[in-house]
C-alpha cells in the first residue's frame, strides 16, 4: 500500500475508532430533491444527520454529471456534515428508484448482458457479466479521482432477485465455467435446477452456492481494487445470505448495511412485520461490526412510510447495536414534515444506544438462522418470540426446542415457565413488546410494538415494576 493510502485509510480508522460508540445518521439525496428543495439540506442538518450520500454511477450510466454532484457535496460539506456517494453497480430487478422524473432508466445499457433465472426467463440486474466490474471499476476510479473517500455499493448488491430465491445466473455461460471449476459434465444443469426447485441441499447445489459467492466476493474485492483510498461498503438484501451470492464472512471489516424490507406502512405495522425486520438486523450483525453496520431504513415509495413508524424502525438498529442510520426512499424524498417526528426520535434512540453499545442481549429465547436457511430457505422466519416479552440472545447454533409461531402460544409458554424466569427480567403481560435483557450494563430495553400507549409489568427476582411506554416507543430501564 502507498504511504499516502496507508495514512488516509489510519485516519478513516482513528475517526472511527473515536466515534465508535456513538450513533450517527445519513440520509441519501438525489440531486433533483436538492434543486426542488434547496432548503432540506438545513431541514436534515438540524434534525441531526451527520452526512448526505448523492447518488453516484447506476449500472452502467451516470444519472447525475460529476460536476453536479460535486457542487452538491461542497454544499453539504459547507453546512458542517459529511458528502458521500452511493453507487447501484448492477442494477435492481424492478423500479426502486422511485425518480422524480422519467430520465433514469431502471435497466442497464444494451452492452450489458440479461441474467437468466432457474426458470428460464430473462432478467435484468443482480447478475454478473463483462463489462459490468470492470465499468464499476472505472466508477471508482473516477469518484476517487474527485476527492470521494465513501462509497456504498446500493440497492442490494447480490445475484438474488428477491428475498428467497436461490440466486445465479443461469446462462449457457455461467453453466459451462460451473462445471468446469467443480469438474461436472454438461449433464448437471439438469441436476442444479431440480435441486433449487426443490431447495435440496445437495453437493451440487452446495457448490453452485459457493461458486456465486466466489463471483460477487471477487467483483467487491476488484472493484474496492480499482481506488483503494476509497471505503467501499456494501448493502445486503432482507435477510441476505449466501443463497443470494453474499457470503456474510466475506464482509465483515467494510461498511455493511444490514437487510430491512418492511418499506411501507403496510408490511411494518403487523407485529411481525417489526419482528421480522428485528429478526434480519440481528442476524446480519453477526458478520458486521457494530460500528461498520449502517441501516436500511428505507421508505418506498417515498410517502407510503410514516414518519411514525419511520421513527419506529429507529429501535430496530439501537436494539441490534447498527450504530449509523441510512435513511433512503430512492430518488424522490421522503416527506419534508417527517423530519419533524424523527429529529427526536434520533436524539432519543442515540442516548438509549450510548448506554448500551457494545453490550450484548442475553436471556432464554435463542436467535438463530442456521446454514440451512442461509442456503436453501425460503427467508420466513419464525420472529414472533422476540415480541413475547422474554429476553433473548443471538446464537450461530438452534435452540433445542422449537415453539410453534403464535403469540397466544408463547405467552401460554411464558406463564408456564415463569417460576424458571425468577433471575432473568421479562414482561409479564401478555402485550407484544421488545424486552432486550444487557445484564452487563444493568439494563432492559423495552419496545412497544402496539399502536397506542402500554403499561407494561417488568418482572425480575420476586419485584415488578409498571413501565409506560407511547405507542411503538421504546424505554431504557436501569435495574
Amino acid at each position: 500500500m502507498k504511504r499516502r493510502t496507508f495514512l488516509q485509510s489510519f485516519a478513516f480508522g482513528a475517526a472511527a475508532t473515536s466515534h465508535a460508540r456513538e450513533r450517527t445518521y445519513h440520509v441519501c439525496l438525489s440531486p433533483d430533491a436538492l434543486d426542488a428543495d434547496p432548503d432540506l439540506l438545513k431541514v436534515v442538518q438540524m434534525a441531526g444527520v451527520n452526512a448526505v450520500w448523492l447518488p453516484g454511477f447506476f449500472y452502467g450510466y451516470w444519472p447525475y454529471s460529476l460536476d453536479r454532484i460535486q457542487t452538491w457535496r461542497r454544499r453539504i460539506e459547507k453546512l458542517g456534515m459529511e458528502a458521500h456517494v452511493a453507487n447501484v453497480p448492477l442494477g435492481h430487478p424492478g423500479d426502486s428508484l422511485g425518480a422524480m422524473h422519467g430520465e433514469v432508466p431502471l435497466t442497464p445499457p444494451r452492452r450489458w448482458k440479461m441474467g437468466v433465472a432457474a426458470d428460464g426467463r430473462s432478467f435484468s440486474g443482480t447478475s454478473l457479466h463483462p463489462p459490468a466490474v470492470e465499468e464499476n471499476r472505472a466508477a471508482l476510479r473516477r469518484l476517487a479521482g474527485a476527492g470521494v473517500r465513501r462509497v456504498f455499493l446500493d440497492d442490494d448488491f447480490r445475484l438474488a432477485r428477491s428475498p428467497g430465491t436461490i440466486g445465479g445466473c443461469f446462462c449457457d455461460a455461467h453453466i459451462q465455467s460451473f462445471a468446469r471449476r467443480y469438474g461436472y459434465s454438461p449433464a448437471v444443469k439438469q441436476e442444479l435446477l431440480d435441486a433449487v426447485r426443490g431447495r435440496n441441499l445437495t453437493a451440487v447445489l452446495r457448490n453452485w452456492i459457493g461458486y456465486q459467492c466466489d463471483e460477487l466476493t471477487a467483483a467487491f474485492r476488484a472493484i474496492q481494487a480499482a481506488a483503494p483510498q476509497v471505503r467501499l461498503g456494501i448493502m445486503v438484501m432482507y435477510l441476505g445470505a449466501e443463497k443470494a451470492g453474499i457470503r456474510l464472512a466475506d464482509y465483515r471489516d467494510v461498511p455493511f448495511r444490514v437487510g430491512e424490507l418492511m418499506f411501507d406502512d403496510r408490511s411494518f405495522a403487523p407485529v411481525k412485520g417489526k419482528t421480522d425486520e428485528l429478526f434480519s438486523a440481528l442476524f446480519h450483525r453477526r458478520f458486521a461490526r457494530p460500528e461498520l453496520a449502517f441501516s436500511e431504513t428505507t421508505a418506498f415509495p417515498s410517502d407510503k412510510l410514516s414518519a411514525r413508524n419511520m421513527a419506529a424502525k429507529l429501535a430496530v438498529s439501537t436494539l441490534a447495536d447498527v450504530r449509523n442510520t441510512m435513511f433512503m426512499s430512492g430518488l424522490t424524498p421522503f416527506p419534508r414534515s417527517h423530519w419533524e417526528t424523527l429529529g427526536p426520535a434520533m436524539r432519543k434512540q442515540a442516548a438509549i444506544h450510548r448506554r448500551i453499545a457494545g453490550h450484548v442481549p442475553q436471556g432464554p429465547f435463542q436467535h438463530c438462522w442456521d446454514e440451512h436457511s442461509r442456503m436453501v430457505g425460503e427467508d420466513k422466519p419464525q420472529s414472533l418470540f422476540l415480541a413475547s416479552g422474554i429476553p433473548f440472545e443471538v446464537s450461530p447454533a438452534p435452540a433445542a426446542t422449537a415453539l410453534p409461531e403464535s403469540l397466544a402460544g408463547l405467552y401460554r409458554w411464558k406463564r408456564a415457565m415463569a417460576s424458571k424466569l425468577h433471575d432473568i427480567p421479562y414482561v409479564e403481560d401478555d402485550k407484544p413488546v421488545v424486552c432486550a435483557w444487557y445484564p452487563a450494563a444493568r439494563s432492559v430495553l423495552l419496545w412497544n410494538l402496539s399502536e397506542g400507549p402500554e403499561t407494561f409489568s417488568l418482572v425480575y427476582r420476586g419485584s415488578g415494576r409498571r413501565v409506560p411506554v407511547s405507542g411503538l416507543d421504546t424505554e431504557l430501564l436501569v435495574l
